[in-house]
């Protein structure tokens, strides 16, 4: 009877078009885990379960977050995800809360910015950063010596600053984290007065922010040109292109190489790895996930009596990584990939 009754209300759901809530748990297991680790701990981003944390943040700063990313940093923007997705993930977090959320004020502090750079500077910029960007790169071990027990985030930031109101940023200011090297501001011996003229410095960034719009579409993940060579020249072509380009070759293979048998590989696919290592070093350094598609890989593929060369479009990737100083070593990668085809082809 029970199992029936169950199984009634599945079909019900499903003739009204009801559908089950977003799990909070789950998306966040999915999308934010790999970074703030599974229970909010932390890892290569924040811990958000850290109370001196998430007691104080409200439910719309971590929404907004979530939404806008962290431009320049590790964290992406997650802008597939639907209004109720994201609630869902906001809500799982505020579970590792001890306190009610606190109110959403957006009331504007009003202070001296001119006064509040010269604080900061003496006061902030030792872990914040110069100008509050924080270190170089995206906050992760690899680009950034790891010397505190938690990266300072960088306040010169678009996603932060749309996301903190004032209010938010002079509490931190007062309060610190317990938990991290920031003390309260009663250490430094700071008066409201020059409280607020630090929250008017950090609020002028927004000022400054270049505006970020992705270089090409969804159809544009690749570049792919038509090759009027047989399979084997062209591939001797894209290997002198290479080589012309100043990278080095690093091996040459079919395409489907450790997916099939040994010696059922299809030898009309053929992929050339090539690469060039200070270029590779400095673009990892600005951001570990260009790993994805770092070293670089050219496929000459034969279909019939057709010859085609493809290459993934580091462009595209610019709108993934949410990243402006990494567009400049996407733009370079794709002039060189655009280099290389031309040059094997013609």
């Amino acid at each position: 009877m029970y199992r029936t009754f169950i199984f009634a209300i599945v079909l019900l759901s499903v003739a009204t078009g009801v559908q089950a809530a977003p799990d909070g748990e789950v998306l966040f297991a999915r999308h934010c885990s790999v970074c703030h680790g599974t229970n909010g701990k932390g890892g290569v981003g924040v811990p958000l379960a850290l109370p001196s944390f998430i007691n104080s943040v409200s439910n719309e700063y971590l929404a907004k977050t979530i939404r806008s990313g962290r431009p320049g940093r590790i964290m992406p923007a997650f802008t597939e995800l639907s209004d109720s997705q994201v609630a869902a993930i906001t809500h799982y977090v505020r579970s590792w809360a001890t306190q009610p959320a606190p109110k959403y004020d957006t009331s504007t502090i009003k202070g001296d910015a001119a006064k509040g750079e010269k604080l900061f500077a003496a006061h902030c910029a030792r872990c914040h950063g110069k100008e509050g960007k924080g270190g170089e790169g995206t906050g992760v071990t690899f680009s950034r010596k790891r010397d505190l027990p938690i990266m300072p985030p960088a306040l010169n930031n678009p996603g932060f600053l749309a996301a903190a109101t004032d209010t938010m940023i002079k509490n931190t200011i007062l309060h610190g984290r317990k938990g991290t090297p920031m003390s309260a501001v009663a250490a430094a011996g700071l008066n409201k007065h020059e409280i607020n003229d630090l929250v008017a410095y950090i609020r002028s960034f927004a000022k400054h922010f270049p505006e970020h719009k992705p270089v090409l579409h969804e159809n544009d993940a690749d570049i792919v040109v038509d090759s009027s060579y047989s399979l084997e020249d062209t591939v001797d072509n894209v290997k002198l292109a290479i080589s012309n380009q100043n990278f080095t070759l690093i091996r040459v293979d079919y395409l489907d190489h450790g997916l099939v048998a040994k010696g059922k590989e299809n030898k009309n696919e053929v992929v050339l790895h090539f690469c060039n290592f200070r270029f590779l070093y400095s673009a990892l350094a600005i951001d570990p996930r260009v790993g994805l598609f770092l070293p670089c890989r050219v496929t000459v593929v034969k279909t019939g009596n057709k010859v085609r060369v493809m290459a993934i479009n580091p462009l595209h990737l610019s709108k993934l990584f949410n990243n402006y100083e990494l567009d400049q070593a996407c733009k370079h990668m794709y002039q060189v990939y655009v280099s290389i085809l031309k040059n094997a082809v013609e």
